[in-house]
């Protein structure tokens, strides 16, 4: 029998990361970072449609309710809509100068994205959140 898994520290700043790496391309509506195990559907994307001026945060899963964003310095919850994509995955829209996003650029080390009935996603701050959201602020 296995042992039961350890528990999390009670600052989420200290909890693991979630398995993944961040990748970054360009595509004919802008730019996109994706969060996820190599090999599998990206967890989280960040996308900017420069067509549109937005950026989009998706989050695979279909789970209803809104979807929170903690940063070391900011935590706000934003409506998420199903994407009718497959795999499923729930989306909102942002504008390139949100606050949110800056303070994901500029979270120390990571952020979390939480919603009820999914995994709590423990993310990087890599570079590439900051790439995405640059690319529409041009």
């Amino acid at each position: 029998m296995a042992p039961p898994p350890a528990p999390l520290a009670a600052d989420w700043r200290d909890w693991p990361v979630t398995p993944g790496d961040w990748t970054y391309r360009v595509d004919t509506r802008g730019s996109i970072a994706l969060f996820g195990v190599p090999g599998a559907d990206a967890v989280l994307t960040l996308r900017c449609d420069r067509q549109t001026n937005t950026v989009y945060l998706s989050r695979q899963g279909q789970a209803r309710g809104p979807l929170t964003l903690r940063t070391s310095s900011l935590a706000r919850s934003v409506t998420v809509q199903p994407t009718g994509a497959a795999p499923a995955y729930v989306a909102t829209a942002l504008t390139p100068r949100d606050g949110i996003l800056d303070a994901m650029v500029f979270s120390r080390g990571r952020f979390l994205v939480e919603q009820a009935g999914m995994p709590t996603l423990v993310v990087p701050a890599w570079a590439e959140v900051g790439r995405v959201t640059e690319d529409c602020r041009r």
